[in-house]
């Protein structure tokens, strides 16, 4: 196993920004940037032995730098929508910097994924990793308290790409943290809808029209959103149009790490397990991506599919779901596991 490093570009304000590689010794390569935490690539060989890179992402940082959706990158304070932008703790009302209508997406415009973290590289025996700091003011995007962030990833000889997230704060504040990698097993190309997706989740959170929860938790039995035997994303994809963009609630009985995903390219024959310590996933089939260029390719709706281990959307303003408050004191420390395979 081994870690390198090589000039990726500047930002506007002169710093300069370094692409960090993991190697293990299985033929396994993942990239990582220090601008918006973001993993870049994820080099690995399909069942012929060719190597192909299953997110999407770009070849340079000028792609990161302008408006995409949230390619491969970390997001925060608080991932997926928080209704009407505002949250009470003890009493006191916050609102939020709006970004999607009136409500807030992935932390607001100026979010984790918008930020130049430090990077921090590591070796061990048995793993090699980058860890990532950051240090979110009071106030920023409108969320209280100063929260101080780490994100780790790590790549081992079983191929497993490890993410662990931890987070202080000096006020009460709300902290809700994912990766967004897009995902395509092909290699990038072409779309997901042969990808056969097997989810251990039998409930989901119902939505309104501007994709807030309603506060209910619906089964998924006899609806297109049951994936607990596997089957192609594309199978009952007309039944969800324009897609699934959906959080499942994870059928697991505690919160230690747990298989909770498997998604399969019967073409390249890759494989990717998804194992968690988070109470729900947020499945998305790159809906809304058009004319998307990025690393040679250009990119439409469907392109990819994304698996991101969160607690529930709006969480802050729903009394029944898992409560993401985090106190001074208290420790916010999660961890997701990609593990892949042919």
């Amino acid at each position: 196993m081994n870690l390198d490093k090589k000039p990726f570009g500047t930002l506007p304000d002169g710093r300069k920004i370094e692409c960090y590689t993991l190697f293990n010794s299985r033929g396994m390569e993942v990239d990582i940037l220090p601008y918006g935490a973001t993993i870049s690539a994820i080099r690995f060989p399909d069942k012929n032995h060719e190597p192909g890179d299953v997110v999407l992402g770009f070849d340079s940082l000028d792609g990161y730098l302008g408006d995409h959706p949230y390619l491969g990158c970390m997001v925060g304070r608080y991932c997926n929508r928080i209704g009407g932008a505002r949250f009470d703790i003890d009493g006191h009302v916050y609102r939020l910097a709006a970004n999607e209508g009136r409500n807030q997406l992935h932390g607001g415009s100026e979010g984790f994924h918008r930020k130049p973290w430090t990077p921090f590289p590591e070796r061990t025996p048995e793993q090699v990793g980058l860890k990532l700091a950051w240090e979110s003011t009071d106030g920023d995007q409108g969320f209280p308290g100063t929260l101080l962030v780490e994100v780790e990833y790590t790549l081992n000889d079983r191929n497993e790409l490890g993410i662990a997230c931890r987070a202080k704060t000096d006020k009460p504040t709300h902290v809700n943290l994912t990766n967004h990698s897009y995902f395509n097993l092909s290699g990038g190309a072409g779309d997901i809808l042969d990808h056969e997706l097997f989810l251990d989740a039998d409930r989901y959170t119902e939505l309104d029209k501007e994709n807030i929860p309603t506060g209910r938790i619906l089964p998924v039995e006899d609806t297109p959103f049951d994936f607990r035997i596997s089957k192609a994303i594309g199978q009952d994809l007309d039944k969800v149009a324009p897609g699934y963009d959906i959080n499942y609630v994870c059928a697991m009985e505690t919160r230690d790490l747990t298989r909770i995903a498997a998604l399969h390219d019967p073409r390249s024959g890759r494989t990717m397990e998804v194992l968690t310590t988070l109470p729900g996933v947020q499945l998305y089939t790159a809906n809304y991506v058009k004319d998307l260029l990025g690393k040679g390719r250009v990119h439409q709706a469907h392109s990819a599919v994304c698996l991101e281990t969160q607690y529930f959307p709006d969480s802050p303003n729903q009394g029944g779901f898992p409560s993401t408050l985090l106190r001074p004191g208290d420790l916010y420390d999660h961890q997701t596991v990609y593990r892949f395979s042919v």
